[in-house]
């Protein structure tokens, strides 16, 4: 008999096989010897008391062990002689989109502005070095998008676009830990998606599809409303259909669709700065305990969500154990992002802490047009670069001395390696945006002591959680206006992380016919 029951432990007893099934025993009324074997279906953590639990819903193999489903393979097949469908972008949408074409019968044409990731890698180590962005190859731009390197966060709760599970199941086949399938915030981590992207890349060849790098595209071929392809690497590129996927950063996209007259349309974003802690208060704050997490518990993250004046303050792209990154795209600009490895064993936890900006802001801040949002944006990212001395420093200031309206005399150790200037950023970051972040930093610290702590340091800017824009389409996933065009993703404005722009992709290969 199999059945699938919840059940709680303490966290010293989560890796114990035996002390789960006395759990499991007492629970449902038998002998232990009566359970052969729990298998574990969902891990979460339960902090909100003061004893930290494990809850676990779990699979129970009662009197004999019962077949397991068998494992998940995807249907590739050769597309090698198949029709060629054009994706723009190498990130998750862009490589899900690529998989589930080849299952289809497609051949997908990858064309990717930056580099794989082996060459990427060394782009940035260079970046580090020089502090000289690499404008096609960045912490942004090149395999695997903005998600490569920004932790490999695998939590969404958008449902709408498909199966979940699906997705994670990609990923595991493709060598990510199958960890990812049971827990309820998966994450990969930078050192592991990496090769689990490389892997990616090499179904894609081996199933006849095709990945060009150093590959931009700058011109959509279009006539009498249909899509004919595109110009990349200075030649024209022929296709029926071409799935856009280029992410919210590269802007010069969003330019060359204004020049073609590809409708679009301006929608809310968050703007923000990204708060590191020690990562030991954090732990300390959420495991409600002086010592920290312990031998048993991981690095504690948190998630705050709250409302100031009719609009949204929330804490975005969470890293425990984490580190803080450049993550400029071009010369002249300061943005920042976090990430973790899979061992999240840094010092530090970092999070974006973030507000929603819309017309009505833009308008009162002397914005206006369709590209209002971008030139927010680009405005903030510029006077940041100014703030840090015009190199690769980034402005920062205590959360305190932020909340106070005081200057930083000095500044916690920091996990951003470039380095930092102090800095008034709560008299240069525009007076809605500073007033309304202060304000939802209070409330979460009246939700978390702790919270505010002097060792709190604030960093600029957060700029790229979300796209100032939208590419609209149709229910047939297409551009409204342009057959065989499909706008994907998170530059297209439809997804906000690596799984729910994974299964935009996903839908957008169905779209093809």
């Amino acid at each position: 008999m199999y059945t699938e029951i919840q059940i709680r432990v303490k966290p010293e007893e989560g890796g114990c096989e035996e002390c789960i099934k006395e759990r499991v025993a007492r629970q449902i009324g038998m002998t232990v010897n009566r359970v052969c074997r729990v298998d574990v279906i969902r891990k979460s953590i339960d902090a909100r008391r003061r004893e930290v639990w494990l809850q676990l819903v779990v699979g129970v193999h009662i009197d004999r062990i019962e077949e397991k489903e068998k494992v998940f393979i995807p249907a590739y097949q050769d597309v090698s002689e198949k029709e060629t469908v054009i994706v723009v972008g190498a990130g998750p949408a862009g490589l899900f989109a690529a998989l589930r074409l080849i299952e289809r019968g497609f051949r997908p044409l990858i064309l990717e502005r930056g580099k794989a990731v082996e060459e990427r890698k060394k782009d940035l180590n260079r970046l580090y070095r020089t502090g000289q962005v690499d404008a096609d190859s960045n912490f942004g731009f090149g395999e695997g998008g903005a998600g490569t390197f920004s932790d490999g966060k695998l939590f969404t709760r958008s449902k709408k676009r498909g199966d979940v599970r699906r997705a994670l199941e990609i990923l595991v086949f493709h060598g990510a830990h199958p960890n990812i399938l049971i827990e309820a915030h998966p994450h990969v981590g930078t050192d592991k998606l990496s090769g689990v992207i490389v892997n990616m890349r090499r179904t894609i060849l081996q199933y006849g599809g095709e990945i060009r790098f150093h590959c931009r595209v700058t011109d959509l071929l279009i006539s009498r409303g249909k899509v004919r392809g595109v110009v990349a690497g200075g030649e024209e590129i022929l296709a029926r259909h071409v799935i856009l996927a280029t992410g919210h950063s590269a802007r010069d996209v969003y330019r060359m669709l204004r020049q073609r007259e590809v409708r679009m349309e301006a929608k809310d974003f968050a703007v923000g700065l990204r708060l590191e802690h020690p990562q030991h208060e954090i732990d300390c704050m959420q495991y409600h305990t002086k010592n920290g997490r312990g031998k048993w518990l991981p690095a504690a993250e948190y998630n705050f969500v709250t409302n100031v004046a009719g609009r949204g303050v929330y804490s975005f792209c969470m890293c425990p154990g984490g580190v803080i990154v450049p993550a400029a795209t071009a010369p002249e600009q300061q943005v920042i992002n976090g990430m973790s490895s899979s061992f999240r064993n840094t010092p530090w936890a970092n999070a974006a802490i973030v507000t929603a900006v819309g017309s009505a802001e833009l308008e009162s801040l002397q914005y206006r047009g369709l590209f209002a949002g971008l030139e927010f944006q680009e405005n903030l990212e510029r006077q940041a670069w100014k703030e840090g001395g015009g190199r690769l420093y980034a402005p920062a200031q205590r959360l305190i001395d932020f909340l106070n309206g005081t200057a930083s005399e000095t500044l916690p150790v920091s996990s951003y390696k470039p380095g930092l200037t102090p800095s008034l950023i709560n008299v240069w970051l525009p007076t809605l945006i500073a007033e309304r972040l202060a304000n939802g930093l209070k409330e979460f610290g009246k939700k978390a002591p702790g919270f505010i702590s002097p060792q709190a340091l604030l960093l600029g800017v957060e700029t790229r959680t979300s796209s100032p824009l939208r590419i609209p389409r149709n229910e047939q996933w297409m551009h409204p206006e342009i057959s065989g065009l499909h706008p994907c993703g998170e530059g297209a404005g439809y997804a906000g992380g690596i799984i729910s722009a994974a299964m935009d992709g996903e839908k957008c290969a169905e779209s093809v016919f």
